[in-house]
């Protein structure tokens, strides 16, 4: 199954509150992490909300 990376590249500072709590679903507390994600519709939603803020790569 494919697996999406996850890295924040922006602040979540004056973001909106639906897309700093995005952030922390996906696990993401700071500029530079990275998560390691399943490839489904429900990450795929959470990296559209907030896809100005993060960088996405899939992996296999």
């Amino acid at each position: 199954m494919a697996q999406l990376r996850v890295t924040q590249i922006k602040s979540k500072i004056s973001e909106k509150q639906n897309q700093r709590d995005t952030l922390r679903s996906l696990g993401l507390k700071r500029i530079g992490q990275t998560v390691v994600r399943p490839d489904d519709k429900q990450n795929r939603g959470y990296v559209v909300t907030v896809a100005h803020l993060v960088k996405v790569e899939e992996i296999d």
